[in-house]
């Protein structure tokens, strides 16, 4: 990564050992480690240690989506292997689903699905294609019957019966997600009850992954790159909790960048108020945080928008420093891997 033009691809890249990524959780979920990241200071901890850098008042807010099961196989008449990971189901009957084969499907072609079920392609978004599925079936049994569960494309093997638990939050509520909001993966029920004795206060946003998540940004001109839009939700009860931090002045902790990219996109007018809709919000170095003031979260990939909004948020250098200390002490990267705690670059205290 470069300082010099935080608004270029190239800027957000950075080079790691594949025996790094994280191929399947810890033994136990608060099992990982910590790398608290203030500025140009960096200190290794354990994710155990949590309770203690934080104090009474403070908020932690988290992302209670819930993955669903949702990659499928298919073919083509003509045989060959299409590979289906949803984006959302928008009717009973019909869904966005991103499509990856040899040849990409025509529209008003089929996709032969397991079961003998058949799939009409409708409609076509670059990589994403609207999918009627044929017959008196619903998309959401079928993918609750027949669709995996949707690892990511850097976890090299095949989905386990345990990745259905472990790819998924103790406190996931709000079905909708194609990948797990992974920073809440460390969280277990008595971590979170810890917590609470402890005086941390909690809320929750949904933001509902799309598979969008999984796509790379392909253009070196960051102002040229279009974000799929994802479903979300920042309910009264939060406003209302993250009021009463600044009134304390406590700090407002986004568990995961989803969650706080729910919470941005919620106060872009200047000010945080409860809202259901959809977010395409692109956060790059430049962008005026409103509501948080710390970031739990994992390591991402080069090259991704999550990257660059960890880059917004701690500063392009001080994170270019804290992966390169990560790679150095060998942490464990990626949705399985271990967790950050940032602090935001611009911030002097509490709600500035």
């Amino acid at each position: 990564m470069s300082s010099h033009r935080p608004t270029r691809l190239s800027d957000f890249d950075y080079d790691l050992p594949s025996e790094l990524i994280a191929q399947a959780p810890p033994p136990s979920r608060t099992e990982s480690r910590l790398l608290r990241v203030a500025g140009t200071k960096l200190h290794d901890g354990e994710f155990s240690d949590l309770p203690g850098l934080l104090v009474p008042g403070d908020l932690l807010v988290f992302n209670d989506t819930k993955v669903i099961r949702s990659r499928l196989h298919g073919r083509k008449p003509s045989g060959g292997k299409v590979e289906l990971l949803l984006e959302r189901i928008v009717s009973p009957a019909e869904a966005w689903m991103q499509l990856a084969a040899s040849h990409l499907p025509r529209l008003g072609s089929s996709v032969l699905l397991e079961g003998g079920a058949e799939a009409t392609v409708l409609e076509r978004d670059g990589r994403f294609f609207r999918l009627r599925l044929e017959g008196d079936v619903a998309f959401d049994a079928y993918l609750e019957r027949y669709a995996e569960v949707p690892l990511p494309p850097y976890i090299g093997r095949s989905p386990q019966p345990a990745d259905r638990e472990r790819y998924q939050t103790v406190y996931a509520r709000h079905p909708g997600a194609v990948a797990a909001p992974t920073a809440g993966l460390h969280f277990d029920h008595p971590m979170l009850e810890l917590l609470r004795d402890s005086g941390i206060a909690t809320a929750y946003v949904t933001l509902h992954v799309g598979a969008g998540t999984f796509q790379p940004v392909a253009v070196e001109d960051l102002d040229q790159h279009r974000m799929h839009s994802e479903r979300f939700s920042v309910p009264g009860e939060t406003v209302a909790a993250v009021n009463r931090a600044r009134t304390a002045g406590r700090s407002v902790i986004a568990v995961g960048t989803t969650s706080l990219r729910a919470l941005e996109a919620a106060a872009v007018s200047g000010t945080l108020r409860a809202i259901t809709g959809e977010t395409d919000l692109f956060i790059t170095p430049g962008f005026p945080f409103r509501v948080v003031d710390r970031l739990l979260t994992n390591f991402h990939l080069p090259r991704s928008t999550l990257l660059m909004l960890v880059s917004a948020f701690a500063g392009l250098e001080p994170v270019r420093t804290a992966y390169a200390h990560a790679i150095r002490y060998r942490y464990r990267f990626f949705s399985y891997g271990d967790a950050m705690l940032l602090e935001r670059a611009d911030a002097t205290g509490p709600g500035s």
